[in-house]
């Protein structure tokens, strides 16, 4: 049965709905995350078989449903060694005065500016103890003016009614945009769909990164870009495969040079930058189609692209407390603390419709359309989740896949979970630590 997610994605991305989907993720909630997690995967092999279909070569697609969950959970996992928590020892769940509030802070200006509005030092105690002061919403509210990142845990109900939760819901799931002419003379291999088409990354954590993971997959080169001063060492073994990771410096105007460099000679842009936020490096809306004109981009953002929370700051675990997804979870459990769902299955799922959207604009340009600007949210793809009724299941068995070498140590890479007909999906490098490949587009 085709999801809601599969089908929506099929509409906006003008394919036909084909991939079949085979078996079950294992993703249990209070919530159909089977669901969306397969129907958005498929929606990326979807894309694809339109690809190739737009270039006169037929293929078919399925997608193995407990693959699509183990990747949802880790799909590289250390052979001997292990990898630091995700997250910050102050991020977490907190009983406010009146209800619950999640507080973020892996990043270090998010941690600093929690720390600051609630007066104490970096100590989970002394956090929880002020925090049990405040109000959620005003503890929330505070914490995002001073720059960070906060939400309070609402029920579906009351998100629905948000001024931020219509906003986001009224939405398309993927809403794609036609901008300026383009021709290209590239044709998709089809053995290698993507070979050829370069990528620019300059997301992190967990979406783009996933997309453009996707990407890569199918031959694309992708550049990440990442600052001076950035690292998240819990997920780049994973969300570095098929990449090559540079840092620059955008704020410079040698590193504001080289990035527009890296945009004049990329195909695809991705990126998860708040409206307006790339003006302040020279990069904005005109300014990119000026570099490189029929460029194909998709952006993310946490809360959506219209509304009062437009410029929010925000992340799955967050979008999770906001649009009552945690606050299900609780109360079907019976639980006395906000349960999320099993995996950062927002972050996930965006992931692979952004790569959806990132291809179809590809098939487009070259079928003598235009460039095109895609953007998606967390919130938005949280509405496509069901309410689902409780029940226990195990997480499948999946392969072992293969053993592969990294900078690390060795580990095992689980075997991609979807399958095109002579599409020879896989990655041409391993993964890398950030800021270890030169800053140019290779030759």
């Amino acid at each position: 049965m085709t999801s809601p997610v599969q089908s929506e994605s099929a509409r906006l991305f003008d394919t036909r709905a084909t991939t079949e989907v085979r078996g079950a993720t294992g993703l249990t909630a209070a919530w159909d995350v089977d669901a969306l997690a397969t129907g958005a995967v498929a929606a990326f092999a979807d894309s694809v078989v339109a690809l190739l279909r737009a270039a006169d070569v037929e293929a078919s697609s399925s997608v193995d449903g407990p693959l699509v969950g183990a990747w949802f959970r880790q799909a590289l996992r250390p052979v001997g060694w292990e990898l630091p928590s995700p997250w910050d020892p102050i991020a977490g769940d907190y009983a406010a005065a009146d209800g619950w509030i999640r507080l973020h802070t892996n990043a270090p200006r998010h941690r600093d500016a929690a720390l600051r509005v609630l007066g104490v030092d970096p100590d989970r105690e002394a956090v929880a103890a002020r925090v049990a002061t405040w109000r959620a919403d005003e503890l929330e509210t505070a914490v995002v003016e001073a720059g960070g990142a906060a939400a309070t845990m609402r029920e579906p109900e009351a998100w629905i009614d948000h001024p931020q939760g219509s906003a986001a819901r009224r939405e398309p799931l993927v809403d794609r945009l036609h901008t300026v002419p383009a021709r290209t003379h590239w044709h998709p291999d089809p053995a290698r769909p993507l070979a050829g088409i370069r990528v620019l990354d300059l997301t992190r954590v967990i979406a783009g990164p996933v997309a453009t993971r996707a990407l890569a997959a199918l031959g694309a080169t992708v550049i990440r870009v990442d600052p001076p001063d950035w690292d998240e060492p819990a997920v780049v073994p994973e969300m570095t495969l098929g990449k090559l990771p540079v840092r620059l410096d955008a704020r410079t105007p040698e590193g504001r040079e080289r990035l527009g460099d890296l945009l004049a000679g990329a195909d695809v842009l991705v990126h998860g930058y708040r409206r307006g936020a790339l003006d302040t490096i020279g990069l904005g809306d005109d300014d990119r189609q000026d570099i490189r004109p029929g460029l194909v981009e998709v952006a993310l953002t946490a809360y959506g692209w219209n509304g009062p929370w437009t410029g929010r700051r925000g992340f799955d675990s967050l979008v999770q407390m906001s649009s009552g997804i945690a606050a299900r979870g609780m109360r079907l459990a019976g639980a006395e603390r906000p349960v999320p769902l099993p995996v950062q299955a927002l972050d996930h799922a965006t992931g692979w419709l952004m790569a959806a959207a990132a291809i179809a604009g590809i098939r487009d340009r070259r079928r003598g359309g235009s460039g095109s600007r895609a953007t998606l949210s967390l919130a938005r793809t949280a509405a496509e989740l069901l309410p689902a009724a409780p029940r226990e299941d195990s997480a499948p068995e999946v392969a072992a896949g293969s053993t592969i070498r990294t900078p690390w140590g060795a580990a095992a890479l689980l075997p991609f979970p979807v399958r095109i007909e002579g599409v020879d999906l896989r990655f041409d490098t391993g993964p890398a630590p950030l800021g270890s490949a030169p800053p140019s587009w290779p030759a």
